[in-house]
């Protein structure tokens, strides 16, 4: 149920206003204020979907009440109510964020329009924010050994920066949640987060898939088709195992990075983008360079701050709290209640080489829960995880 809040002195303007929004939905739930100051108050105190506002009150004019409100709930749609000569305030609201305005008297159409469509946004920006969450969630850093803080510290101060990151270390320890927090923490954040695998993209596509290509540049292209960068315009971009991608790419890679421009597969036009790139590898690209697989000048754009990921076996101590945390969310996934570890089983899966790092200590967690007892003992431990 949609809750509405009417800001209007005319008695008179606010039985049109509320008889209107009844006929239009009967489950609206509406709220009248006689003045600015009232409905600054009642804002402050309660959540609304929408606010229709006159701009020229006495105590607090609707400009007031807009720009106060929005300071506190800016998600709350304004629509301002002006009469013939507040046009010019009525546009200035619109600068500072109102959603729309409607002149006096209110045409009815316009009017209904503009109360759907505010209403509408408003569960957009509500879905937008639960989804974000949810998304945070799953790519929440879990850990408090020293290397994690260290980490956790490092994004803090790069995030909000517009700095390229390369991001170090070995397969499973978790790089693109590093690369997901730097997102998050941007000031691109409400922009895309395009992800790139280069390891899993034959040689031969990864230009057409990070660039994009026109129809007939090659055999089965049959029409043209945006790439990666530029589906990541005004977000990030994260080229995964960057390591694994063929020169010619990598030499495309460094031009976008010089310019912030591409050109797709089998086409002289160029296409402005602003991306921001994060890159991820497992390999040591220093080695790569002195091999000749890997530009050292590309290096150099990309590297500008460096983020090592510690594998588990170096953050040991961590251990019982991700195997908590997988814990709990497995139960969640399954509809089942979260089991507990005992203290010796926790202690036996610390004492583990785990080659395969967070990744596989998610799936032994799974395992367990599967096949252990209502208490995941020791012996579950050393009877189900081959080690």
């Amino acid at each position: 149920m949609s809750r509405i809040l009417i800001i209007e002195d005319e008695s008179a303007i606010r039985r049109v206003l509320l008889k209107i929004i009844q006929e239009e939905n009967s489950s609206y739930e509406i709220e009248e204020a006689e003045d600015g100051e009232i409905g600054w108050q009642m804002l402050e105190k309660n959540d609304y979907d929408l606010v229709l506002c006159d701009i020229k009150m006495p105590k607090m004019d609707g400009v007031e009440v807009l720009t106060k409100t929005l300071s506190i709930k800016p998600d709350i749609p304004f629509i301002m109510i002006s009469g013939h000569g507040d046009l010019e305030t009525a546009v200035e609201s619109m600068r500072i964020g109102a959603f729309d305005y409607i002149s006096k008297p209110p045409d009815l159409n316009r009017l209904l329009n503009a109360i759907r469509n505010a209403l509408d946004r408003k569960k957009l920006v509500v879905e937008n924010k639960r989804l974000k969450k949810k998304v945070a969630k799953n790519y929440e850093m879990i850990g408090e050994s020293e290397s994690i803080i260290q980490i956790k510290d490092m994004i803090e101060k790069v995030a909000p920066t517009e700095a390229r990151v390369l991001i170090t270390g070995e397969n499973g320890t978790g790089k693109e949640l590093v690369a997901h927090w730097i997102h998050q923490k941007s000031n691109r954040s409400n922009g895309p987060m395009v992800e790139v695998n280069c390891a899993a993209i034959p040689s031969e596509l990864i230009e057409s898939e990070l660039f994009g290509h026109i129809k007939g540049s090659f055999t089965g292209a049959n029409k043209d088709r945006a790439g990666k960068f530029e589906a990541a315009n005004g977000g990030t971009i994260f080229l995964d195992e960057i390591g694994d991608m063929s020169l010619s790419a990598q030499a495309k890679v460094l031009r976008a990075l010089q310019e912030n421009r591409v050109s797709r597969v089998g086409s002289d036009k160029d296409i402005v983008v602003n991306v921001r790139v994060v890159a991820a590898t497992n390999k040591n690209l220093k080695e790569e360079i002195e091999s000749g697989r890997f530009r050292e000048d590309l290096y150099h754009r990309l590297a500008v701050i460096l983020i090592k990921v510690p594998s588990l076996n170096e953050r040991k101590e961590d251990i019982p709290l991700l195997v908590n945390y997988f814990a709990d969310a497995i139960a969640k996934e399954h509809g089942s209640t979260q089991r507990r570890f005992s203290l010796e089983a926790m202690q036996k899966l610390q004492s583990y080489n785990w080659t395969g790092n967070i990744r596989e200590l998610r799936n032994v967690v799974e395992r367990l829960l599967i096949l252990g007892g209502k208490v995941i003992s020791e012996n579950d431990v050393t009877m189900f995880v081959s080690k």
